[in-house]
């Protein structure tokens, strides 16, 4: 039975699983965690974006100032390290020894060394820089002073700074080959043994922490490097989104109903506004009205990039639905799904549902008002997101459709015309079935049961990722952790 999600449940829990290997923690300092503690999710929506390397690489060991500042003048909570990876963990080829630097930040703030060593607490990163998880990751330094824990945050390969082969990394696939989850659980397996080593600490206990993509590898990393974690928390982590095991609409209706939980006139307008679209982008003339509607900074080529532009407003703002402000995709103001739907009841009746549309789409792409004109073509990915493309078109294959009762249009997926483009983009065929047969998902309930142990799954409900979750407890110690009202659950 799921339970209801609060942070003494999570503490609890966690305790439960580390109780037995070390003592309690002693008095920790006063709190140094980042500001803004939200999260992140596979970002299979967005199109794949070529991106140039900063061509920041170190040797190994080498760190970067503990006062680093960010954008917004603050220090950093953490210190950047590197760490020289090998390429490829599964061959003996020649390349297989190439060696890449691999980027993960420490905070040993509250690690106690004294009378026994302190946990190893690692996020295993997700498919961006990894200062993005760390600066919006917020329970994890939460809790770090009640069990002295050291705080790792690891780099996932071929993003942020750990791009293998520098600015070629993503011009073929004889080199994006080497982006999978088992090449990147191999890596955290590595760096955790060694940095144990290093630290002398090779007794300390490690829990693996992730959110979203990184909740997937935290629960199949506790499932195949048992030795290495002896427990996780993974959090909206939809490992079972594959294949048939949850409902191929799940995804789009979740954000539908967010949407209409806070206003069946939001919802309608939404579903109103793609028709709409159609018709008035179908002539040059409609277009040239279209983008002065949407303050494009160029007249657009389509009305579909108008369509994309505001699907992804909709899309992300529902999967960062939080309570409070955060600035983890955008800078949001709290509950933004509500202030969107806001915006949208604001307007008179008889409004156009364009405007209305435009305008609350604005609240995600412009809430600090700063933007004079919108990139609807053409424009940079803003989050850095280049590899989960070419990840989609290989293992992760997450079957999508949008249902006639979604507020999205309706559209329909197959295997066939997804396997066809992506031999047309990448030049490689999915493996629609190799996420299942790598680590499971089918009859899951009774497969954990039988050999798993110590894994958290915690998920909010208007988290549209929340569907392909595990939500129900498995065992004493494969706990759910449930929200019926909250938005994705952040580590």
């Amino acid at each position: 039975m799921a339970a209801s999600c609060s942070l003494p449940v999570v503490i609890l829990a966690l305790f439960l699983l580390l109780v037995a290997a070390f003592a309690p923690a002693t008095a920790a300092s006063p709190s140094k965690r980042p500001t803004h503690q939200p999260l992140l999710f596979p970002m299979g929506l967005a199109p794949l974006h070529r991106r140039q390397s900063s061509g920041r690489y170190a040797a190994a060991a080498v760190t970067a100032s503990a006062a680093a500042a960010t954008d917004n003048g603050t220090a950093e909570p953490f210190t950047a390290h590197y760490f020289l990876q090998e390429l490829d963990h599964f061959t003996f080829t020649p390349n297989s020894s190439h060696l890449f630097s691999q980027k993960y930040l420490l905070n040993d703030t509250f690690w106690r060394q004294k009378p026994t060593t302190g946990p190893l607490f690692v996020y295993t990163g997700n498919e961006g820089d990894i200062e993005w998880f760390a600066t919006n990751t917020g329970f994890m330094f939460d809790i770090a002073p009640q069990f002295g824990a050291l705080l790792v945050f690891i780099e996932h390969r071929f993003y942020g700074e750990s791009i293998p082969f520098g600015n070629d990394s993503y011009r073929s696939p004889d080199t994006l080959g080497y982006l999978t989850s088992t090449q990147a659980l191999a890596d955290f397996a590595v760096l955790i043994t060694s940095l144990k080593q290093n630290l002398s600490a090779v007794d300390a206990p490690v829990i693996v922490f992730g959110g979203s993509y990184g909740g997937m590898l935290a629960s199949w990393f506790r499932l195949k490097y048992p030795h290495v974690a002896m427990g996780a928390l993974a959090s909206s982590a939809p490992i079972l989104q594959f294949d048939d095991i949850t409902s191929w609409s799940s995804f789009y209706d979740a954000i539908s109903e967010d949407f209409k939980s806070e206003s069946l006139n939001c919802f309608s307008v939404i579903k109103a506004v793609w028709d709409v679209l159609d018709d008035r982008g179908s002539n040059h003339t409609g277009l040239l009205e279209l983008s002065k509607t949407f303050r494009a900074c160029k007249t657009v080529q389509s009305a579909d990039s108008l369509s994309n532009w505001l699907w992804n407003a909709f899309t992300y703002t529902a999967m960062v639905d939080y309570p409070t402000p955060a600035n983890f995709m955008m800078n949001l103001p709290a509950y933004p799904v509500k202030e969107m739907c806001k915006i949208i009841d604001s307007f008179p009746a008889g409004a156009d549902v364009i405007d209305k549309a435009f305008a609350a789409a604005s609240l995600y792409y412009n809430y600090s008002g700063d933007q004079k004109c919108f990139e609807m073509e053409g424009g940079d990915d803003p989050h850095d997101l280049d590899g989960w493309g070419w990840q989609a078109c290989t293992e992760m294959v997450m079957p999508m459709i949008v249902s006639n009762e979604s507020m999205f249009p309706p559209f329909s997926f197959s295997y066939e015309n997804n396997s066809e483009g992506c031999l047309t983009y990448y030049r490689v065929r999915p493996r629609i079935h190799w996420i299942t047969t790598e680590y499971g998902g089918h009859n899951i309930d009774k497969v954990l049961k039988r050999f798993g142990s110590n894994i958290i799954f915690s998920n909010g409900m208007r988290d549209p990722w929340s569907r392909g979750g595990v939500l129900k407890n498995i065992s004493s110690s494969i706990i759910a952790l449930v929200t019926e009202k909250g938005p994705i659950i952040w580590t």
